[in-house]
């Protein structure tokens, strides 16, 4: 539950002043009539107009890993050798991951 820190604080005596109806009143008004919506569901039941991908092909050119360049070793993304920032037990490792 979400405590608002800014609010002043009460005492023991004044909570107990609360009536029940109150207290209901607060408990209605904080509830929300909205349903928790699974984003991705709803994502997946639009169409868009001219969006038929079905029979399309990526076409992506992969170059090799070049001379100037290393793979880190703890999150296995290709970095230029300007970004290394160590060499432990023989792995390299990035200055992101260091």
């Amino acid at each position: 539950m979400a405590t608002d820190y800014d609010a002043p604080r009460r005492d023991e005596v004044d909570l107990g002043e609360d009536s029940l109806e109150e207290l209901k009143a607060r408990r209605a008004d904080s509830q929300s009539g909205a349903v928790d919506v699974d984003e991705v569901e709803v994502a997946e039941s639009f169409e868009l107009p001219g969006a038929d991908l079905a029979d399309e092909e990526l076409t992506v050119k992969v170059l090799p890993m070049q001379t100037d360049e290393f793979r880190c070793a703890r999150c296995f993304l290709v970095h230029h050798r300007s970004q290394l920032a160590a060499e432990r037990n023989g792995e390299l490792i990035c200055r992101e991951c260091a």
